[in-house]
């Protein structure tokens, strides 16, 4: 039977354990397997290569995406290096201007050396992405909601436009997940995910996922998992699992938090700027509505120049400032010096990647207690 998301999240995948009827699929902390002879395995050979447990999650994540592939990794990260490791030198990859500080790293620091290039451009713009689909370009790599100005891309406009041109389509789903967004019926050729925020949803666990339909890459992909090697462990897969059995019930809380801050955020008499797709005064409302379940949880905004952001973070009792997003915990912090530090300053003021900029994780706690710290904290601030 078809499964709602809801149900697909705590059934989909290789659900519970056959051999024992345990509900839950065991942690197969093993490193290695016996073989029956020389060629005669039973389906496994070795833990990189292959594990029941990160079996069971990689099937559950392609479920919920809609798609037929899925590869679980170490970290979110070690997905992307992957994923980038399928182009070639003298490749040039189109990537949206304001994207994760760790993705701009790894392009500018790493892949650029094997001459894997990339041009920085407004993904949510259609007619400037048609004017860089070059020859050299073989992809198109998205962020939407893009981190950390929340910037909306209509994922079937940049696929449609990409395909007529022969270009992949590459969609970082971590702000929204599967949960709300599905990139793969929109078109896009490649999904990617850091587990480690939503997914997971506790702090607890680092991760990362590759899903894709096309079973040449497919298969292109599992080589190069198991060749660099950097896949997710038997315990951290459990976790995973657990963690997106509750991932929907997390979901609509946070939305919900999430728009009650954002709508307070717009009104408060210091705040200058706030970058929420669940507004309507969002410039991407519309797009968002159109391909996604909801808004998402992360907020961005900015205090007007009355107000000191290095005393706004340390005027916080509740929220706490860290790296990361996604937990059930409200996570804040200061995307110039922390996420997106790696980004030279020129570019990130160019994109809008400001010194005031403040980008807010908004968690499932009592909504009351979030703004009431949040304004404490904003009164702290004034200089």
């Amino acid at each position: 039977m078809a499964l709602n998301i809801n149900s697909l999240l705590i059934h989909g995948g290789i659900d519970g354990d056959e051999t024992t009827g345990a509900v839950n699929v065991p942690i197969y902390q093993t490193s290695t397997y016996k073989q029956d002879g020389l060629g005669e395995d039973r389906g496994w050979e070795y833990s990189r290569t292959g594990n029941p447990t990160r079996a069971a999650l990689e099937k559950l994540i392609a479920d919920l995406e809609n798609g037929k592939y899925g590869l679980a990794f170490a970290s979110g990260l070690a997905a992307i290096s992957t994923v980038l490791s399928l182009f070639e030198s003298g490749d040039k990859l189109v990537v949206s201007d304001n994207i994760y500080g760790g993705t701009f790293r790894i392009l500018d620091n790493v892949f650029k050396n094997f001459n894997i290039t990339y041009e920085i451009v407004n993904t949510s713009d259609i007619e400037a992405v048609k004017a860089v689909l070059t020859d050299e370009v073989k992809a198109v790599y998205i962020e939407t909601p893009a981190n950390p100005l929340l910037t909306i891309t209509d994922i079937k406009a940049v696929s449609d436009v990409a395909h007529e041109k022969g270009k992949k389509v590459i969609v970082d789903n971590t702000f929204l997940t599967p949960y709300l967004q599905r990139p793969l019926t929109l078109g896009a050729d490649i999904v990617v995910h850091s587990g480690t925020k939503y997914l997971g949803g506790h702090s607890d666990v680092v991760s990362g996922f590759v899903i894709v339909n096309d079973k040449e890459t497919a298969d292109r992909l599992y080589y190069l998992q198991n060749a660099i090697g950097g896949v997710l462990g038997p315990f951290d897969s459990f976790l995973m699992i657990r963690g997106i059995k509750t991932l929907g019930v997390r979901m609509d809380r946070h939305i919900e938090n999430a728009l009650n801050v954002a709508k307070h955020l717009e009104s408060h008499s210091a705040v200058s700027k706030v970058y929420y797709p669940g507004l309507v005064s969002s410039p991407g409302y519309v797009v968002n509505r159109k391909q996604t379940d909801g808004p998402g949880a992360m907020i961005s905004f900015e205090l007007s120049d009355e107000y000191d952001v290095k005393k706004f973070f340390k005027g916080l009792k509740l929220v706490t400032l860290a790296e990361s997003l996604g937990g059930v915990e409200s996570l804040v912090c200061h995307p110039a010096s922390m996420t997106h530090a790696a980004i030279p300053k020129e570019i990130r003021d160019e994109v809008g990647i400001t010194e005031g900029l403040i980008r807010l994780s908004v968690g499932i706690e009592n909504v009351n207690d979030i703004i009431e710290d949040i304004d404490g904290a904003i009164a702290f601030a004034k200089r």
